[in-house]
């Protein structure tokens, strides 16, 4: 793994503990930016996770787990124990979360030259001490790196509302790309269409806003452009993992476009609408291949390219 990656990941890694109607507990390795970071892995994309992982067997196997696709793993050297999340999926695979989770994130020191790309989200930004760790590491990574950011709402986790939103804002305000749910959206700002809120985001500093509607797409809004797409028809397994699934294929479509890092900066907010449809394309089929099997298991390549042009999800 080179000392310099590409692709750097800072949140939170969960042991997903999944619950089905009449089966028994499932642990997954999960957590929104760990997933992320594992898509981008399998994707070929040289990528490193700055996280807590605790000793613990949850943190051994998801370590184990993200060193498989070849995610290099930095941690703060704490000792708290890994985070872990109850994932209760009803009889059409949607899911809720119950959460066992501390973020206490200290200084990590990052070896070789600055990212290309940092993206981050999630509890990772939401939940304190760890959260103002997160936010000032974006901050000094800024001038070399293009940002992502995916709040990932977990209302259970935000605390009061009112500085919640706040601290998503910061985020956006230092994003060139920022991924939302239409869920995300409407608990941030429930007196405002999700479309309007996106709209509005845009114009506060990033250069693409992507809101996503599960099995109804997604669109893509930048400067004076929206670019929508449906979401390949699938036979879901479950959606746990589908928005990072979406992030990772988004952020590898721009890599290929040579849109990522400080320098493509400019031709980020200038996207052409076909190369936007295209990112659109790639982003979805990831999730549909994710969400047509249990678990978080993003595709690699192979399967990505399939989906893309065959339309044949591969299922598992």
């Amino acid at each position: 793994m080179p000392d310099s990656p590409a692709l750097l990941v800072i949140g939170e890694c969960v042991a997903d503990i999944v619950r089905l109607p009449g089966a028994p507990d499932r642990t997954h390795p999960g957590g929104s930016p760990a997933n992320v970071a594992y898509g981008l892995a399998r994707l070929g994309r040289a990528t490193t996770l700055v996280t807590q992982l605790g000793r613990d067997p949850d943190g051994r196997l998801i370590e184990d787990h993200l060193a498989s696709a070849g995610v290099r793993v930095l941690t703060d050297g704490g000792d708290a124990p890994t985070p872990a999340a109850t994932v209760e999926l009803d009889d059409e695979g949607r899911a809720t979360y119950g959460f066992r989770i501390t973020w206490t994130l200290g200084p990590v020191a990052l070896p070789g030259e600055p990212p290309r790309h940092v993206h981050t989200g999630s509890i990772a930004t939401a939940l304190e001490p760890g959260a103002d760790t997160v936010l000032d590491l974006v901050r000094s990574l800024r001038r070399a790196a293009t940002v992502s950011y995916d709040p990932n709402v977990r209302p259970a986790l935000m605390g009061d509302h009112l500085p919640a939103v706040r601290r998503a804002e910061r985020f956006v305000a230092l994003s060139d790309i920022v991924k939302a749910s239409d869920e995300d959206l409407r608990w941030l700002y429930p007196d405002e269409a999700p479309e309007k809120a996106a709209e509005r985001w845009l114009g506060s500093g990033p250069s693409l806003v992507l809101l996503t509607r599960g099995a109804g797409g997604a669109t893509a809004f930048v400067p004076g452009a929206t670019v929508s797409a449906g979401a390949p028809p699938v036979r879901i397994a479950d959606t746990v993992g589908a928005g990072d699934a979406f992030m990772s294929g988004t952020l590898h479509a721009l890599a290929s476009y040579g849109l990522l890092g400080a320098p493509g900066r400019a031709r980020l907010r200038s996207l052409d609408t076909t190369v936007l449809g295209d990112v659109l394309r790639h982003a979805l089929a990831s999730a549909a291949v994710t969400v047509a099997r249990a678990g978080a298991l993003p595709p690699d390549e192979e399967e990505l390219a399939a989906a893309l042009t065959s339309g044949a999800i591969p299922e598992g």
